[in-house]
């Protein structure tokens, strides 16, 4: 069974710095489109970062491009290096991911919860101004 796990959440100031961690089990497929969602409070869940796994594209949200940076360490985990925290970026950050042939292959660009298919239980961000 494929399962994420998120780790490395935790509380930062205002410009500070935090990485997130998602280790994926249970992989069977050559490729899959991994990312990161985040959810605040009285909000809907937003797309913030995807990878295909096959040549390590990357697609951003407009909220965090130039910040934040998601890399591959190897097959099955990724990091998310975020940089210069606001205030707004406060909220649970999950990870998702989903075989890549079911997303067209190749290509991980939709930020749509809807396209994923298997899901962590989150890592909580704070960020204090």
């Amino acid at each position: 069974r494929v399962q994420p796990v998120e780790s490395g959440g935790g509380s930062v100031q205002t410009g500070g710095s935090l990485t997130l961690s998602c280790t994926v089990s249970g992989l069977t497929y050559s490729a899959y489109c991994l990312g990161w969602f985040r959810q605040a409070p009285g909000k809907e869940r937003e797309g913030v970062a995807t990878i295909y796994t096959g040549d390590g594209s990357t697609y951003y949200g407009d909220s965090v491009q130039g910040r934040f940076t998601l890399t591959q360490n190897n097959k099955n985990t990724v990091q998310l290096q975020m940089n210069s925290l606001k205030p707004e970026d406060a909220a649970m950050y999950y990870c998702a991911t989903v075989p890549s042939f079911l997303r067209g292959g190749g290509v991980c660009n939709s930020h749509a919860e809807d396209d994923f298919q298997y899901w962590g239980q989150g890592t909580q961000v704070t960020v204090s101004s």
